[in-house]
């Protein structure tokens, strides 16, 4: 079952999150030979999608980072979305480990 969190990036700013993996006892996840995908949506029926950088930064240690350019948060309207993150192993199973809602906030700065 995925982590449920709650996202805030300011708007035209790079965001960079990392996050730990971790089987149904709380021990890290070995991520060696997995890949990792994100993508995030206005709502869960929307057809468009920004995509995530994601990627295993500690394949043993289980840590994944969760990336959103400055270029990204930027082409993004403020306000509230949604988004998840899936891991696939070797063998093609996916699995959900995170989601939640990430909301943009409008910035004041455009140099």
């Amino acid at each position: 079952m995925a982590v449920y969190s709650n996202l805030t990036v300011d708007q035209g700013t790079d965001f960079t999150a990392s996050v730990d993996v971790t089987d149904t006892d709380g021990d890290a996840l070995n991520l060696t030979g997995f890949t990792v995908a994100g993508q995030v949506r206005r709502s869960y029926y929307s057809s468009s999608a920004t995509n995530l950088t994601c990627a295993v930064s500690n394949a043993t240690s289980g840590i994944i980072t969760v990336s959103l350019s400055a270029t990204q948060s930027d082409a993004m309207k403020p306000g509230r979305y949604v988004y998840d993150v899936e891991i696939t192993n070797s063998g093609g199973t996916k699995t959900r480990v995170l989601e939640g809602q990430l909301e943009i906030m409008p910035g004041v700065t455009k140099v």
